[in-house]
């Protein structure tokens, strides 16, 4: 079924754009929730009167990219996780933690939007971190994972030493015991 859509659609297209779809996706979702409308002379000839508002809007929205994406790769991501002593990371940095940072920032940004290489991050280190804007228009984002000192973490000679010195506390006494 042909269809005009009325608003922006994820995974769908935008205001105005003529689509294809299944005849079931128009009827049960699209055309209950007025995301579009069935496409007849009568729609054509309305959307063609909203061309230059819908235009506009678009150039807007291309604009509003184009300055948070400048703002995005001047801003550098501090992310400070637990790590071992050889910096691999005990929790993985995936796209919900920058996500996160970059709310702290005060940009307001879908964790689907932000691409990681390699899905997740493990080691501590510099990475770069894209996030996906409107239409092709991409930002990269430098992402710094620093290592925190994980708290009452001994160093592994330090514990090794401990239990070895328990169990030698424990055997005094049952030798006193005997010479009794």
């Amino acid at each position: 079924m042909k269809v005009i859509l009325n608003v922006d659609v994820k995974s769908l297209g935008e205001e105005g754009d003529v689509k294809n779809v299944a005849n079931g996706y128009a009827r049960n979702f699209l055309l209950p929730r007025n995301l579009a409308v069935p496409y007849n002379e009568a729609t054509v000839a309305i959307f063609e009167g909203r061309k230059a508002e819908i235009e506009a809007r678009k150039e807007q929205k291309r604009k509003d990219s184009a300055s948070l994406k400048e703002k995005l790769e001047a801003a550098s991501i501090e992310i400070t996780m637990p790590a071992a002593a050889n910096g691999k990371l005990y929790a993985a940095v995936t796209s919900n933690v920058v996500a996160e940072a970059l709310n702290k920032l005060g940009f307001e940004i879908e964790r689907k939007r932000i691409e990681i290489p390699g899905s997740t991050i493990k080691s501590v280190g510099n990475f770069k971190a894209t996030i996906k804007l409107y239409e092709a228009q991409v930002a990269e984002v430098h992402v710094a994972v620093k290592a925190q000192p994980v708290e009452g973490a001994a160093p592994a000679e330090a514990k090794k030493a401990e239990k070895k010195a328990e169990p030698a506390k424990e055997e005094a006494p049952a030798a006193e015991e005997k010479a009794e």
